[in-house]
C-alpha cells in the first residue's frame, strides 16, 4: 500500500486549519496541525514531513521567522504560504525565505490542490541539488540535528552518503556526546529506507540478564514472567534500522546470536526452536576501543568485523571547532523558542569564548551550556550567561612566560622610547615620581 505524505499547517486559526485539514485529507494525506511557529517546531523535530504549509502573520513568531528556519535546517523540505494579506513585497519576502508559491485568503479545494502539486514536485526537484552557504557546503539531516561545515564534519557526509541506500551494517565509533547516534538517524532518514522503522537501543541500559529477551524476543513460559509471545527490537525495526548504541557492554552470549542475525539473517525468540527471517539495517555504534576489548576477552573478534563493513569515526568538537557557530546558533533557535518565544542572538565575545573552549563534554556539554544561557539570558547571550569553567579555563600558548619584573622593564623601555629619553614626560606617562623611575632605571 502507498504511504500518505506527511503535511504540517500551521495558522493560528483553527477554522483554517480544520479547513485545509478536512481538503488535504480528501486527496489522501496525512496532516498534522500547528497553532504556533513553537508546537510546529516540536512538530518537526519528531516528526517526518513531507509538505510545511504555514500561515504568515501569527503572534510572537510570525511564519516568515519559521519559513527562514525550515530552509536553514530542512533545505529539501517544500514550503507553501497562505496568507490573507497578499502584495508584491510581501510575496517576495515569502519566496526569498525559502517558499516555493503562495495561496491567498479565501481559496477553493481544485487551487489548494494545485499549489501542493506544484510543491511536491518542486521539492523533488531539489533534492538532487548541493546545500551551499557563503561558498561553503553544508549537511542538514531530515530530522534538523546534524549540522556542520567542517572538513572532518564533511568526511562523515560523505560516507553517510554513500551507505544510505543500502543496508550495509556500519559501526560508529567516537567519544561520548559527539553525536553517533545522530549519524546513525542521518544514515536512516536521508535514504531510500526513511519510512520504515528506526529503533534505537542502549544496550548499556538494559540489564545482562533481559538484553537478549529485549532484542529477540521470547515465547510465552520461557522464563519467570514471561506470560506472552513477545517480538523484540530487531522484529520492531523490520525492514528498517536497528541502532545498538554501548554495543561494547553486550555480554558475550547476546555477541554469539547477534552474529549469527548478521551472518543468517534469522533470529530464534528465546525460549523457542523456529527462526524468524529479518531484513534490517545494523548500525552499532561504541565509545570503548573494542579492538582492547577483544584482546581482553570481552569482545568476539568475528563479530567486531561483522559489524565494520562500514567504519565511521566521529571526531569530538574540540577537532571541528568551525562547526561551533552553527551549532551555537541551531541550539539558540531550537531553546530560545521554547524558553522565551522568540530567537536569541550571542555576542561575538561570548562565541570566542565557546570557541576557545576544549568541550570535554562534546555537543552535548555545548547544546547543555547553551540551553542555560538561554535560560539565564534577558535577550542577547553575553559572556555574563556563560559559567565560570568557561571563561576561566582558556587554552594558553605553551610558551614560556616573562617575568613581573622583565615585563616592567621592558615597558618603561617602551615608555622612555615614546617619550625620546625625556624621564620627566616618562614618569607622569607611568604614574611615577622621577625618583622612583631614576632607581627602576638603576
Amino acid at each position: 500500500m502507498l504511504q500518505k505524505e506527511n503535511i504540517l499547517l500551521v495558522d493560528d486559526d483553527i477554522n483554517i486549519l480544520e479547513l485545509l485539514q478536512r481538503h488535504l485529507q480528501s486527496m489522501n494525506y496525512h496532516t498534522y496541525k500547528a497553532v504556533s511557529v513553537k508546537e510546529a517546531l516540536h512538530v518537526m523535530k519528531d516528526t517526518f514531513i513531507d509538505l510545511l504549509i504555514t500561515d504568515i502573520q501569527m503572534p510572537e513568531i510570525d511564519g516568515l521567522q519559521l519559513l527562514k528556519f525550515a530552509d536553514e535546517h530542512y533545505p529539501e523540505l517544500p514550503k507553501l504560504v497562505i496568507t490573507g494579506y497578499p502584495s508584491v513585497d510581501g510575496a517576495l519576502e515569502v519566496i526569498k525565505s525559502g517558499a516555493i508559491d503562495y495561496l491567498t485568503k479565501p481559496f477553493t479545494k481544485e487551487e489548494l490542490r494545485q499549489a501542493v502539486e506544484k510543491a511536491f514536485e518542486h521539492g523533488e526537484s531539489r533534492k538532487t541539488k548541493t546545500i551551499n552557504k557563503g561558498g561553503t557546503q553544508k549537511f542538514v539531516n531530515i530530522n534538523n540535528e546534524m549540522i556542520g561545515e567542517s572538513e572532518a564534519f564533511q568526511k562523515i557526509t560523505d560516507v553517510i552518503e554513500r551507505v544510505k541506500d543500502n543496508k550495509a551494517t556500519v559501526l560508529v565509533k567516537g567519544e561520548s556526546g559527539t553525536g553517533k547516534e545522530l549519524v546513525a538517524r542521518a544514515i536512516h532518514y536521508s535514504g531510500k529506507f526513511s519510512r520504515s522503522p528506526f529503533v534505537a537501543v542502549n544496550c548499556g541500559a538494559i540489564p545482562e540478564n533481559l538484553l537478549e529477551a529485549e532484542l529477540f524476543g521470547y515465547v510465552k513460559g520461557a522464563f519467570t514472567g514471561a506470560n506472552d509471545n513477545r517480538d523484540g527490537f530487531f522484529q520492531a525495526a523490520q525492514g528498517g534500522t536497528l541502532f545498538l548504541d554501548e554495543i561494547g557492554t553486550a555480554p558475550l552470549s547476546v555477541q554469539t546470536k547477534l552474529l549469527r542475525v548478521l551472518q543468517e539473517k534469522e533470529l530464534t525468540k528465546v525460549g523457542s526452536r523456529k527462526t524468524e527471517a529479518v531484513d534490517i539495517r545494523v548500525i552499532a555504534a561504541t565509545n570503548s576501543d573494542l579492538q582492547q576489548d577483544i584482546k581482553d576477552h570481552k569482545f568476539r573478534e568475528d563479530l567486531y568485523y561483522r559489524l565494520t563493513v562500514v567504519e565511521i569515526e566521529v571526531p569530538p568538537l574540540r577537532e571541528r571547532k568551525s562547526d561551533i557557530p552553527l551549532l551555537v546558533d541551531k541550539f539558540l533557535r531550537k531553546y530560545g523558542v521554547e524558553y522565551k518565544d522568540r530567537l536569541l542572538k550571542m555576542t561575538p565575545d561570548a562565541l570566542e569564548v565557546l570557541k576557545r573552549y576544549d568541550w570535554p563534554g562534546n555537543i552535548r556539554e555545548l547544546e547543555n551550556v547553551i540551553q542555560r544561557a538561554v535560560i539565564m539570558s534577558n535577550g542577547v547571550i553575553t559572556v555574563k550567561e556563560l559559567p565560570d569553567t568557561l571563561k576561566f579555563k582558556i587554552d594558553f600558548p605553551q610558551t614560556s612566560f616573562p617575568s613581573l619584573k622583565q615585563m616592567e622593564k621592558e615597558y618603561i623601555q617602551r615608555v622612555l622610547l615614546h617619550t625620546q629619553g625625556n624621564k620627566t614626560k616618562a614618569a607622569e606617562i607611568l604614574q611615577i615620581d622621577r625618583k622612583t623611575l631614576r632607581e627602576k632605571l638603576k
